[in-house]
């Protein structure tokens, strides 16, 4: 069975906005890194057609970009993707496939089936699958901006503390700090 991993960029104020972040090379090969360490990716629709709407352009290079940047983009096309929703079930980006039926039996199939874990990138998502115990690791990349509004992490609230056991930290060039931390059970 493979771990969910919970990854995101974050301001220091808990926003996980995409346009909050620092979008370099730096921070596109962090986020590489961690790809090619997963068997898959896990969203939700919103997350799911926020990246179809872009990415899949820049992987056949019809948006101009960095080598990083393009990096990324081919490795996410080549990657499966999953996919939660209730309201569409349709997903016609490159390796994509729905996670159908009641979440926690269709994310915990997911976990069971890829040895290589599961790459969480949806905050709401994350809340949920939170509340149903599922994630395992959580890696965030810290960016040291305040960005006064949301949607920030666990927004809706967790019925409890989680405990965390930090594995790494690692600052960046740019000034964002990569987190890693497991569930504490």
């Amino acid at each position: 069975m493979g771990l969910l991993t919970f990854s995101i960029n974050v301001t220091l104020d808990g926003c996980v906005d995409h346009q909050e972040g620092i979008a370099d090379d730096e921070t596109h090969a962090y986020f590489t890194r961690l790809m090619d360490g997963g068997g898959a990716m896990l969203w939700g629709r919103v997350t799911y057609e926020m990246m179809e709407g872009y990415w899949p352009a820049v992987a056949r290079g019809d948006v101009e970009a960095p080598p990083a940047i393009r990096e990324w983009a081919v490795k996410l096309e080549a990657k499966p993707k999953y996919v939660v929703s209730s309201t569409r079930t349709d997903f016609p980006w490159a390796n994509s496939h729905h996670v159908a039926g009641e979440l926690r039996e269709g994310v915990q199939k997911l976990k069971d089936a890829t040895p290589a874990g599961v790459l969480l990138g949806s905050g709401k998502l994350a809340t949920a699958l939170d509340r149903l115990d599922l994630i395992d690791e959580y890696e965030l990349l810290v960016h040291p901006r305040i960005a006064g509004h949301g949607p920030t992490l666990y927004q809706g609230g967790l019925a409890g503390t989680r405990e965390l056991e930090l594995l790494s930290a690692k600052p960046l060039r740019n000034g964002a700090v990569a987190v890693h931390y497991r569930r504490a059970r």
